[in-house]
């Protein structure tokens, strides 16, 4: 059931300001900034800790507390009329790609910490505390898998597990916590730090929105996102001496597992239904020009608005491989080692983003293709999402761009789709209108 969740009279005045939000983007990315307009700040860098210490002073500002749990996701909280709630929770990510842009989560932690300095500017007391949260880790750049940290908080992940992580160069996520400061004592967790909800912008990070000149788009869920590890064995082997019908190559191999691969997303009802593979990394061994490869390590994505496409794609590729391998006297082992099911998000909350949305005259509704921290955190509470359309649709590259007045109507419709939440939450706890 859906439920009414009209804009309260007394917060019809309160709108975010634009230049402030677009202030606060270029401060937030002072650092990590490259040359091309980009951004590298990976997770637990020297510019993590400088944009989070910035991101502390600012929400101190407007009277927070700080929280800082054990996997270093911040939670700035302030007062409610009803502190003997959890808070509403309205949060993003401040860590990038290595050649990342300046929208990618720091729109959505910049939009909350606008809502927040709009809220204290006005003097509201809302119902509920609010929580701007900055996740630790989404991108995953740096310490594998990504939205690990939010992960945790949300059961995915042990903290342990968390903190084992490595970067290339061996030095765990642990141990670059505590280096930087942001390893806390509040435990990791939905039960010892709970949220009432989350509400989350993000750029969309594809086309959908920019085709169709719309500024935001609610979002009703996340599709469904499986990884795999493939690896395929063959037999070393002398480039000039070694016959072509003598050969195992392992590269040749791998090279038609991509072409199957693609073909599978690409024709018939897999396709139609929006169905996804990608085969983005390969590495082959030895890196010798006169020796056919040996063994190659590749990662493959499958992607789906619903979790049986997702198994179909998987089982139509392992076949597939199989019998590739078969043919060329190679051996290939296909591991899943991270799944995210599809999911929909609280209707409650979506209709809080839908309205708001409507006052601005917005009524585009989209599912999202690529994973986010409110994955997670929908695990534990009512959450929702909201699309700011991004240029050309492109994302974790330096060209990633949001319009101003974009990036504005993406506060301004977190602003509103937060204060009918709270107002929802009074209606609940008081039994009234």
């Amino acid at each position: 059931m859906v439920s009414e969740v009209a804009m309260p009279s007394r917060y019809a005045h309160l709108s975010i300001d634009a230049e402030r939000t677009m202030s606060m983007i270029e401060a937030s990315c002072a650092w990590g900034s490259t040359p091309d307009g980009g951004m590298n700040r990976l997770s637990c860098n020297d510019d993590d800790r400088k944009v989070r210490d910035w991101f502390v002073d600012e929400a101190k500002k407007c009277g927070c507390e700080i929280k800082v749990d054990q996997m270093g996701n911040i939670f700035a909280i302030r007062p409610g009329q009803n502190n003997n709630l959890p808070p509403i929770g309205l949060g993003s990510h401040l860590d990038t790609q290595p050649t990342g842009g300046r929208y990618d989560g720091i729109l959505g932690v910049i939009s909350a910490l606008e809502v927040l300095k709009t809220i204290h500017a006005n003097n509201v007391t809302t119902y509920a505390p609010l929580a701007v949260v900055n996740w630790t880790n989404e991108e995953g750049a740096r310490f594998p898998p990504a939205m690990l940290c939010s992960g945790v908080w949300g059961g995915e992940f042990s903290v342990d597990y968390g903190h084992s992580r490595t970067d290339p160069g061996g030095k765990s996520l642990g141990q670059e916590l505590e280096r930087i400061g942001y390893k806390g004592d509040v435990p990791c967790s939905y039960d010892a730090n709970p949220l009432l909800a989350h509400f989350e912008v993000h750029i969309e990070q594809g086309p959908i929105l920019d085709v169709a000149k719309e500024a935001i788009a609610v979002v009703t869920g996340v599709q469904s996102m499986c990884w795999y590890h493939i690896d395929v064995a063959g037999r070393e082997a002398h480039t000039g001496t070694t016959p072509m019908d003598r050969r195992s190559d392992a590269l040749l191999g791998a090279a038609k597992i991509i072409i199957e691969t693609n073909r599978f997303v690409t024709e018939g009802e897999l396709a139609a239904r929006g169905a996804r593979a990608t085969i983005a990394v390969i590495n082959s061994l030895p890196q010798s020009i006169n020796t056919i490869a040996g063994k190659v390590k590749m990662g493959l994505d499958i992607r789906a608005p619903a979790d049986a496409d997702t198994a179909k794609v998987e089982e139509l590729c392992r076949n597939s491989f199989q019998k590739i391998a078969e043919e060329a006297g190679l051996t290939v082992a296909v591991d899943r080692f991270w799944t995210s099911p599809a999911l929909h998000f609280d209707p409650t909350m979506v209709n809080c983003v839908r309205e708001s949305a409507k006052s601005l005259g917005c009524a585009m509704e989209l599912v999202s293709g690529a994973g986010h921290d409110s994955v997670y955190a929908s695990r534990k509470v009512p959450t929702a999402m909201i699309f700011v359309r991004c240029r050309d649709g492109i994302s974790h590259n330096p060209a990633e761009y949001s319009s101003p007045e974009d990036c504005a109507a993406g506060a301004q419709t977190l602003l509103g789709a937060y204060l009918r939440y709270d107002d929802y939450v009074r209606k609940s706890h008081e039994g009234g209108s």
